[in-house]
């Protein structure tokens, strides 16, 4: 299966709080999207691995997503290592995007910025011909996406660009709140943390206010890239403020 986009979490619910308002709107417009957790979030103080990949799957269908695996790599331990590289190479050349999307070089988990550096690495090596990556037992073909771009999370990053995903926001914050064990329940007996406190979820909201503020939208998100952006045209630039 072909996509259009390859988001990468390195826990399930990342992708949904930094990106998902942005694949909605990928979708809107026929686009074909696809979600990569890295590991099953095994070390989170409340509910399970295999209550937290319900809730994935749970989440995927609300967004509508193409597809959605995980890696299963160690929570908490994984490596930027050949080991964990060529899993992400053989999902990159298995999906062949045209743009990846990654965690965030620096937040406030360190699995985050661990991640973000490990997915960036195999997306330029998935282009390699002489790295060999086989599916099924058969030799994958090389990939080289166009872009690698990091969304913003938990701490303040200053974007180089952000999207609009106004329309999209009600069901970004539903697929979040899938996740009904990591977030504010006061019904469910499980220790309290940092994301489950009640005020989470609307600072996941008003970060994209704030954002969308800047470019006279009412929601959007942030992204970071290493790579130059490139336009044909001014007009690319052309926004219609009311």
């Amino acid at each position: 299966m072909k996509l259009d986009i390859l988001a990468f979490g390195v826990h399930p619910d990342d992708v949904e709080l930094g990106c998902s308002g942005t694949l909605l709107a990928a979708m809107a417009e026929g686009k074909k999207v696809g979600i990569v957790d890295l590991t099953r979030g095994e070390l989170g103080t409340r509910g399970t691995a295999e209550i937290r990949s319900q809730e994935a799957t749970k989440a995927a269908a609300i967004l509508g997503v193409s597809a959605r695996e995980n890696l299963a790599m160690a929570d908490g331990f994984f490596e930027n290592d050949e080991v964990n590289r060529k899993k992400v190479i053989a999902a990159i050349r298995k999906y062949q995007p045209g743009i990846i999307i990654a965690n965030a070089f620096e937040d406030r988990h360190p699995d985050h910025g661990r991640s973000a550096r490990l997915v960036a690495d195999a997306a330029f090596l998935a282009g390699l011909r002489k790295i060999e990556t086989h599916e099924n037992g058969i030799l994958q073909p090389v990939w080289k996406a166009s872009y690698v771009f990091h969304y913003i999370q938990d701490r303040y990053i200053e974007p180089d660009f952000v999207v609009d995903i106004s329309v999209h926001m009600d069901t970004k914050m539903k697929s979040v709140e899938a996740y009904g064990t990591q977030f504010f329940n006061p019904d469910l007996n499980e220790p309290q943390t940092y994301i489950s406190s009640s005020g989470f979820l609307e600072g996941v909201r008003a970060r994209a206010l704030m954002f969308g503020k800047r470019i006279g939208v009412e929601y959007a998100e942030g992204f970071c890239t290493e790579k130059t952006i490139g336009i044909k045209s001014f007009d690319a630039f052309i926004q219609n403020i009311t």
